[in-house]
């Protein structure tokens, strides 16, 4: 719900209109932290929700008491990520930076005293992960209102409750786009646990696949999949920031330069990653585990594993672009048409009919991702980014609305910045 802010904060900062800026983070907040509340119940409740889904009891019975450990990260990321894409439209990323490189060394220093001294497992954790986000949350926050931005931050306004139903649609689409792709991976983890030996197919799938909750929630779970992606996130906001800032400044030449070099840039670090995973398939499992089931059925996805890295070094690339452009609703619907009307009835049929087990899942978890990423490829090769620029203007006046501008540029240090 928070990556409208990625189009739109981009966008008026490209545009020179950093008196807007405050106004949509404190926006967002306001749906973020309504959105938590509403999937408060969801937390409490996921123990009996896994095992309506044929998941294996114990898993979901240790499932569900961490769920309920870490509800306060809900909160904490319903106001980050608002917090954090004010930052980025600004290309303020070494102050967040070092706020992160601190909070990983309390996050990692919590967890030894709570994991390895104190014995306290998974409720340890998430303690330990509720500590680190919310020191996250405040240094972040204490950064923004600190007087470090006065065009953007001129304190609380009550413009952030106007026009709130035009930002929530942006925010659906934003949402329902992001929820699709993440639960598409949540759906092949549901999907092995059904398997025989479930524990054995659940580690081995999540050693090799990234479980973005398992990033969200703070505990490390040291994957490949993981170390991989974190490149190609970093790409993934460099491209959709440096596309909102341009189409919002109506400099669609620059805008498709930006395209150009994140997606050369990448792709060239994927096939890195992936000659890395490739060559050491055997290997690379002992890391993470030293139980010889485990190993042994990690290694047989291994290739599979170097497949997924290539294509995610892309992907993440190009829906940067769709983000920074504003093209949420559309890459939603082509999400429900490459994941789930494609890749998972095809998992299904190569894990469950063909007896292929996690092996033709992630078969089909693969074919969902290449269509995808073939057909974002197609979109932004045909993209008119005048066009593009065009809308941006219009975007900005529709969400902002004329009134609302006016009087956001009567409050004190309500002008616009020039562009450099």
């Amino acid at each position: 719900m928070a990556s409208a802010l990625e189009t739109l904060c981009g966008q008026v900062v490209g545009a020179g209109k950093l008196h807007m800026l405050g106004i949509y983070m404190q926006r967002s907040c306001i749906i973020t932290c309504i959105t938590a509340l509403l999937l408060t119940p969801i937390y409490i409740f996921v123990s009996p929700i896994l095992q309506i889904l044929r998941q294996d009891k114990h898993i979901s019975e240790v499932a569900g008491k961490y769920s309920l450990w870490v509800i306060p990260q809900l909160y904490a990321y319903a106001l980050n990520f608002p917090v954090q894409k004010f930052l980025q439209s600004q290309s303020k990323v070494w102050v967040m930076t070092i706020i992160s490189l601190v909070a990983v060394a309390l996050h990692g220093l919590l967890n030894w005293v709570f994991l390895s001294k104190l014995q306290y497992g998974l409720l340890g954790a998430a303690i330990a992960g509720n500590i680190s986000w919310w020191f996250l949350v405040v240094a972040q926050t204490i950064y923004v209102v600190g007087g470090y931005f006065p065009l953007a931050w001129t304190g609380f306004s009550m413009l952030a409750f106007r026009s709130l139903a035009s930002f929530v649609k942006l925010s659906l689409a934003s949402g329902i786009m992001l929820c699709l792709e993440l639960w598409y991976y949540t759906a092949v983890i549901l999907m092995v646990g059904s398997l025989k030996n479930p524990e054995i197919a659940v580690d081995a799938v999540s050693i090799w696949l990234d479980i973005y909750s398992s990033s969200f929630t703070g505990i490390i779970l040291m994957n490949l999949q993981s170390w991989a992606l974190m490149i190609a996130l970093g790409f993934n906001a460099s491209v959709s920031v440096r596309v909102s800032n341009e189409l919002g400044a109506g400099d669609a030449k620059a805008a498709k330069f930006s395209v150009l070099i994140n997606v050369f840039t990448s792709t060239a670090m994927g096939i890195l990653f992936t000659a890395v995973v490739a060559a050491t398939t055997r290997e690379f499992p002992k890391i993470f585990t030293n139980q010889k089931e485990v190993i042994t059925e990690t290694s047989k996805l291994g290739y599979y594993l170097a497949a997924t890295v290539f294509l995610n070094s892309i992907q993440p690339v190009l829906y940067g672009v769709a983000v920074g452009a504003g093209w949420q609703f559309f890459i939603a619907i082509l999400n429900i048409v490459s994941y789930y009307a494609l890749g998972l009835p095809i998992g299904a049929l190569l894990g469950y009919k063909l007896k292929l087990g996690a092996r033709g899942i992630w078969i089909g978890m693969l074919i969902g991702c290449l269509i995808q990423t073939v057909l974002l490829h197609f979109i932004i090769i045909r993209a008119d980014w005048r066009k593009e620029a065009l809308k941006a203007e219009i975007r900005m006046r529709t969400l902002g609305g004329p009134s609302e501008s006016l009087e956001a540029r009567s409050e004190p240090n309500g002008v616009d910045r020039p562009r450099s």
